[in-house]
């Protein structure tokens, strides 16, 4: 794995172009190797190759035969750990305690939970009056929608790429996957894995390379390709939907947050500070659902900052490999300048810092990776840019309230709508407050705890439609209503 090429008609083929840009381990900025860049003859031969697969063998099966390969892909992802896993940590550089909790296991986990909830849901069915007597039954038929683009984010490549892959295979579709740039590897290693387990050749697809001018735009202009569904910022969302209007092509997408939590002062103090100290801060802030923006009653105020900064101060960067590593770095050294900049954006408009703000002094080895320091601030205004933009790195502000309205609205108070966390042991106020947030989840005690059968998607600016369980049978199928006369 330190070449990656594209992953096209069940082969591993070169761009023809002969272009490729570097794949970087952000631990310490050495080179993993170089990345084949897609342009338009690879993308039009991946969706060639999708588009056969769907008149061929992979549309000729039936529910359970597809379900019985897709099981066969997780179980082969398991026995594969250990790859997957050194792929995925290489990437990213995020500790493999976390990436063999998290990552891998729901990488084989979304293929065998989406194989099983689409095989076991039943259609609709409706008997109807006729004015002869004689009646009429309608019954749904779901059939694939087609070719999926399935464009992911660096963040948790595995995890999300195969949230959108099982189910869209599981529902018949075949796919074209454009992974980041930053994060080519396990996208690679899924299609090894696709033709161990006898997955016909076309059915999975992966074309490498970047977004304007390259793979990414090529794709999403792609008229063979029937949807789009992406993760990752709002401004790509913006000009994904664009290219997805010519065509009518169907979209789902899942962007940014400014995702809040609102702190009770009847809260079991210690589980408040715990469970912030995790959604701030797991993946080095790098996952959409984390917490940038918290609410806490006045108080408990002072003694929450002072331990979420305590707690903030005590995670330790370190290598992949080392069990007492708390923290990864950010994916990319240009990342962490955009991350430095909000920091230095903080300190301008009036932010107290409590933990971090800079860069922690590491080991010489070590110093050209992309470390940054967990950091909490508080002293700004809730217009400040800080507290209004997404950041996506390990920082979160802080910021006091008295009544339970008032944390209603601060926390709605963003273009974004996508997760939100309520702390308070008083049961009916926390679910008082969860129903009343605008976001697509709102966790009550608790944080990145998922039922894979339950909706996932954000409200207003952090994205469109749903996935997870049912409810990825509406963006992956199309339904037809068939009617007879008895």
């Amino acid at each position: 794995m330190n070449e990656f090429r594209h992953f096209i008609n069940g082969e591993f083929l070169a761009s023809a172009s002969g272009q490729s840009f570097e794949n970087r381990d952000p631990v310490d900025n050495s080179l993993i190797g170089p990345v084949y860049e897609g342009g338009e003859a690879e993308v039009a031969a991946a969706v060639e190759a999708a588009q056969l697969a769907l008149k061929g063998p992979w549309g000729k099966l039936g529910q359970a035969q597809r379900s019985a390969l897709l099981m066969k892909v997780a179980d082969r992802i398991e026995a594969r750990f250990e790859d997957f896993l050194t792929a995925e940590c290489r990437d990213t550089g995020k500790p493999r305690s976390l990436a063999s909790k998290i990552d891998i296991p729901r990488g084989a986990a979304n293929f065998r939970a989406f194989a099983e909830v689409l095989a076991n849901h039943p259609n609709e069915t409706f008997r109807m009056d006729t004015p002869d007597g004689a009646g009429a039954l309608n019954y749904g038929q779901r059939s694939p929608k087609g070719v999926i683009a399935v464009i992911c984010p660096w963040n948790l490549p595995l995890l999300l790429l195969t949230f959108k892959v099982g189910p869209a295979l599981a529902c018949g579709n075949t796919v074209v996957v454009k992974p980041s740039e930053e994060t080519p590897a396990t996208a690679t290693l899924l299609g090894e894995v696709m033709n161990e387990c006898g997955v016909p050749p076309g059915v999975f697809n992966v074309v490498h390379g970047l977004g304007p001018g390259s793979a990414g735009e090529y794709l999403t202009r792609h008229p063979g390709i029937n949807a789009i569904t992406f993760t990752g910022e709002t401004r790509t969302g913006e000009i994904i939907m664009k290219a997805a209007s010519v065509g009518l092509r169907n979209i789902s997408m899942e962007c940014g947050g400014k995702n809040p939590a609102l702190v009770f002062a009847d809260c079991d103090l210690d589980k408040a500070v715990a469970g912030t100290l995790r959604s701030s801060f797991l993946n080095t802030g790098q996952v959409c659902l984390c917490t940038e923006r918290v609410y806490v009653q006045r108080p408990i105020f002072d003694e929450f900052v002072a331990r979420l900064a305590e707690g903030a101060r005590a995670l330790k960067p370190g290598l992949p490999a080392d069990e007492h590593t708390d923290y990864g770095p950010l994916i990319s050294l240009g990342h962490r300048e955009k991350v430095l900049s909000y920091y230095e954006l903080a300190r301008a408009e009036g932010a107290e810092v409590h933990a971090g703000g800079g860069v922690p002094d590491m080991a010489d080895a070590l110093r050209e990776g992309a470390w940054i320091e967990p950091t909490v601030w508080t002293g700004l205004s809730t217009d400040a840019r800080a507290v209004r933009e997404e950041i996506f790195g390990p920082c979160c502000h802080v910021h006091p309230f008295d009544e339970e309205d008032e944390a209603i609205a601060l926390g709605n108070d963003t273009n974004y709508g996508l997760a939100a966390t309520v702390w308070s042991e008083n049961a009916a106020r926390a679910t008082r407050v969860a129903e009343a947030l605008d976001v697509g989840i709102a966790w009550v005690n608790t944080w990145f705890l998922r039922d894979l059968r339950t909706a996932f998607g954000g409200a207003k600016q952090s994205g469109i439609g749903r996935e997870g369980g049912i409810h990825g049978l509406e963006f992956y199928t199309e339904l037809k209503n068939v009617c007879v006369k008895l």
